[in-house]
């Protein structure tokens, strides 16, 4: 085999490690007409997402919504499921190019998937009940795989964390960070690991303080089985209470699945994602305009103070919140400030700029809605930009809010409302953001909408657009709300193109 043959076959192998299960396609098989030695972007073949177990309340509801877009030059055929993780090991999945097979051969009856979507632009619906439901391991191939999203919402009607929760499922990986964790008194925090692999994972989580790591060795060497999850009650890898703690959950071994479900005896509770990689600048998109209290939890990883200017995007422009104009983040140590309702009824978003040199960190927002003894608690991560294009499901007709927010330069993005998923057309819609503004845009909803639907931010020109989606379901006037940021979908991948005809190989 040649040299460029090799290089080709390498390059193309990195590509689908860093993106989890995803696959590629060759650029003949996808028609590309991109030129001799340049990076073709083609549509990933075969990639994979994980949902942590929902909730233990017996009085638990939960939905599952899977949605993929419509994605041009994406392969025919494949397919997609929701399976509970237990089930890939008995070797059960349709999807997966063992599964078949290996079922037959075993004599085992196949367990019913979660949900199947029967095709791409039309949102498949699924849900459980009680306190019992898996964690569950879902895989995507061909037309289905580009740009996958299935979002996990769970109303609890009472009890701690009760409310409405809501988590998009997460590809595997090795490093997450979340800031805004706790051992309170009031909190019972989780981190959820889920393992999808056929060998099992090692991982170490780490605490850090308002006053720096906190002393644990039960953290370390933590294993999760294959084709498994397991919750760890964060005040069982620590004696000291922190009110603001983050959590970082480093992956020795394998890949995992990593979120944090937050509940609070008084204020709700709602799942905590991971923070986007440390950055000098971040943004945290979509805090609700009738917000009553929001707190920044921010940390650096590095061995470097940080120093950041703080504003809000609000909808006329970038603005300063009075005494919280900067933060000092100290290298290792968990900083919080309280914004108190830094909205005041308006649309907002929170940007995140170094005053100067300054180490990369990682945030999260907790943020109050309601007044008393009927509150509720969302948490919203700093995220990557929409990019590309970036989806959200499992929104309704009257509960459903859409903010984008353009923080450094002005955008145009197109936003589609895809079919319902029992019946409706898709619609779309384009909006123009001015630079440093924050908008609670008027998202279309489908024509003739029955059951739920998705929503896809395409980026049409201009600087980078952040955003997020707010599901709102009041309940016995208490407020319940979650969060969801809509980072870039990495539904397409560049691949470099070969500079000679690799038809023929040479031996």
């Amino acid at each position: 085999m040649n040299r460029t043959t090799v290089s080709l076959i390498a390059g193309t192998a990195a590509l689908a490690a860093v993106t989890g299960f995803a696959t590629l396609s060759s650029p003949q098989a996808a028609g590309s007409a991109g030129t001799a030695g340049t990076a073709a972007e083609l549509p990933v073949e075969r990639t994979s997402l994980l949902c942590p177990s929902p909730s233990t309340s017996d009085i638990a509801e939960t939905s599952y919504t899977s949605f993929t877009p419509v994605t041009k030059g994406a392969g025919g055929g494949g397919g997609a499921e929701l399976q509970a993780a237990a089930a890939e090991s008995d070797g059960t999945s349709k999807t997966g190019s063992k599964g078949k097979s290996d079922s037959k051969a075993k004599g085992k009856k196949a367990a019913k998937p979660v949900l199947e979507p029967e095709e791409p632009g039309k949102p498949a619906t699924g849900d459980t009940s009680g306190g019992d439901a898996p964690a569950l391991v879902g895989t995507a191939e061909g037309r289905f795989a580009p740009g996958w999203t299935v979002q996990e919402t769970t109303e609890v009607a009472a009890g701690s964390g009760r409310g409405l929760q809501g988590v998009n499922c997460s590809a595997p990986d090795t490093e997450f960070w979340f800031p805004g964790a706790s051992t309170a008194a009031d909190r019972t925090d989780y981190v959820h690991l889920t393992n999808p692999d056929d060998s099992a994972a090692v991982v170490d989580i780490e605490l850090y303080g308002k006053d720096g790591a906190l002393d644990s060795t039960l953290g370390e060497g933590i294993t999760v089985a294959p084709h498994s999850s397991d919750p760890i009650l964060l005040s069982t890898l620590t004696e000291e209470k922190q009110e603001n703690l983050t959590v970082h959950v480093n992956v020795r071994s394998g890949r995992v699945g990593a979120a944090v479900q937050a509940l609070d005896d008084k204020l709700g509770g709602d799942w905590l994602a991971a923070s986007t990689d440390p950055s000098g600048s971040l943004v945290l998109p979509g805090i609700p305009k009738d917000a009553t209290a929001v707190r920044l939890v921010a940390f650096s990883p590095s061995d470097s103070d940080a120093d950041l200017k703080v504003q809000l995007a609000s909808p006329s422009g970038l603005i300063t919140p009075a005494g919280n104009e900067t933060l000092h983040v100290k290298a290792g140590m968990t900083t919080s400030a309280d914004l108190g309702d830094v909205t005041r009824g308006e649309a907002g978003s929170l940007v995140l700029t170094p005053t100067g040199t300054s180490a990369p960190v990682v945030a999260a927002l907790r943020v109050v809605r309601g007044k008393g003894d009927d509150q509720e608690t969302a948490f919203i991560p700093a995220t990557r930009p929409v990019g590309t294009r970036a989806t959200v499901a499992d929104n309704s007709a009257k509960g459903t809010t859409l903010s984008l927010t353009a923080p450094t330069r002005g955008a145009t993005v197109k936003v589609t409302a895809s079919a319902g998923s029992e019946g409706g057309e898709a619609v779309s819609k384009t909006f123009t953001l001015k630079a440093g503004t924050t908008q609670n845009v008027a998202a279309p909803t489908p024509t003739g909408l029955k059951g739920t639907y998705a929503l896809t931010v395409e980026h049409v020109s201009g600087g980078p657009v952040y955003g997020a989606r707010t599901l709102a379901a009041t309940e016995d006037g208490v407020p319940g709300f979650t969060v969801q940021t809509l980072p870039d979908d990495r539904g397409m991948v560049a691949v470099p193109e070969a500079d000679e005809d690799l038809s023929v190989l040479q031996k």
